[in-house]
């Protein structure tokens, strides 16, 4: 495609829908299983025990241009410690899995110290993990883990917000792990990416702006317990679309955070239009409760969240003159 055609998610290699129906395709083999829940919930007696799987991503590929893997553990911990804390779940424990197609002791390190740091931010245990060598089905590497939470039953987010709910909004600290496909084709059209940022200060580069650990929102949950919290979202891959994983409502977003300048290079760069920005990355907002409104005054309040919008009758998100 030439360069001032409007580049897409699926142009870059992802097609949303797709993987959504092979994902159905999955879930329909395997069995019952809630597609809306971030985490798998074991009943076993008067707790839960809450389960969570995800991965960093082609995030790493910007990490290997750059031989620079010391943050990537930090988003492998960050992508599954906030799943659990979008249904309520305090997480407790991780295990990693790393494939290699040749080992390294360099970038292995670089990787165990990323998530010592990340387990150290969400306050969970390292309790091991597995390298796998497999140089005919990895190229590079790829990272991923498990994350394993404890919460007593009635801790639980009902997980369905509720027409009339105030919504809470927290910053995202960047473009975390998530629509980095999308990112490297629209970022590295006409520039490396070592090149310095052209909306910084001078002193990073592309690839450094575009490594910046996703956030950790386990410190939430203090101020979460106690209050009726409907439903919460972890605004990653989907982009906004994941509010509607609380519920078919129309979610009205009247004051999100602004975007961080990395959305405005990328979008810029790459052509890209506001609804695919929208549908593929936070734009600077990226874990959402759903909460009675007085409920949200005190835990903006109390957080660094504010109330970003409100639950409506409908079916859509509703956000800088979109529908979602």
């Amino acid at each position: 495609m030439t360069e001032d055609e409007e580049l897409t998610y699926a142009d870059a290699g992802v097609d949303i829908e797709a993987s959504e129906a092979a994902t159905a395709a999955l879930v329909g083999a395997v069995g019952d299983i809630d597609e809306s829940e971030y985490a798998g919930l074991l009943d076993i007696g008067d707790r839960y025990l809450a389960l969570a799987t995800d991965g960093v991503g082609t995030k790493l590929l910007v990490a290997e241009a750059l031989g620079d893997y010391s943050t990537v553990g930090i988003d492998c911990i960050a992508m599954n410690a906030n799943d659990l804390v979008a249904s309520g779940v305090e997480p407790v424990a991780f295990v990693d899995y790393l494939a290699v197609d040749e080992p390294s002791e360099e970038f292995s390190e670089q990787v165990g110290d990323g998530l010592a740091a990340g387990a150290e931010e969400a306050d969970i245990a390292l309790v091991g993990g597995e390298t796998a060598v497999m140089p005919e089905v990895i190229k590079g590497l790829d990272l991923a883990g498990a994350c394993v939470g404890l919460t007593p039953k009635d801790a639980v987010f009902p997980g369905e917000a509720e027409v009339g709910d105030a919504l809470v909004g927290f910053p995202a600290s960047g473009i975390h792990s998530n629509g980095l496909t999308l990112a490297r084709e629209a970022a590295t059209r006409d520039h490396e990416y070592t090149d310095p940022f052209p909306l910084g200060d001078g002193e990073e580069s592309i690839g450094e702006v575009l490594l910046e650990p996703t956030r950790i929102y386990t410190y939430l949950l203090d101020h979460l317990r106690d209050r009726e919290v409907h439903a919460g979202a972890h605004v990653t891959g989907g982009g906004w679309t994941n509010l509607s994983r609380m519920g078919e409502f129309r979610y009205e977003i009247a004051d999100p955070f602004d975007a961080h300048p990395i959305f405005q290079f990328v979008q810029e760069e790459g052509n890209i239009g506001d609804e695919e920005m929208h549908r593929t990355f936070n734009m600077g907002t990226g874990f959402v409760v759903a909460l009675p409104p007085d409920e949200a005054e005190t835990l903006a309040d109390e957080t660094d969240g504010r109330i970003v919008g409100e639950v409506r009758e409908g079916d859509c998100v509703a956000i800088r003159g979109l529908e979602l």
